[in-house]
């Protein structure tokens, strides 16, 4: 089980948490909702509990809780810039669809 960066959302998430000067890493998890059945949630992990996972990819730490990696595990994480947009994008081996918007998945 794994979840991976590309170099360029290592490069935003160690900015980040530089210019932040705390955090352990990337937090990434799941929840439902959307008109799929699941959205990521990102956020920077402070700690590590009792059921979370991690992972180290470029330098970086990902945190996921236990129960939603069947659901995210192989994931892409990428980081891109569109104009004046910036987004992290999400390759997901599990994932069967996701709605119009992007939004949100179903597994």
């Amino acid at each position: 089980m794994a979840i991976h960066l590309t170099e360029s959302a290592a490069t935003q998430i160690r900015t980040h948490l530089d210019e932040r000067g705390k955090g352990l890493g990337l937090r990434l998890g799941i929840k439902e909702t959307g008109c799929s059945g699941y959205t990521y949630v990102v956020d920077y992990a402070e700690e590590v509990g009792p059921d979370d996972v991690t992972f180290d990819d470029q330098g970086v730490t990902v945190v996921v809780d236990r129960n939603c990696l069947a659901l995210i595990d192989g994931t892409e994480v990428d980081y891109v810039r569109h104009g004046l947009n910036e987004v992290f994008r999400f390759k997901n081996p599990n994932s069967k669809d996701e709605c119009g918007c992007g939004e949100s998945f179903n597994v």
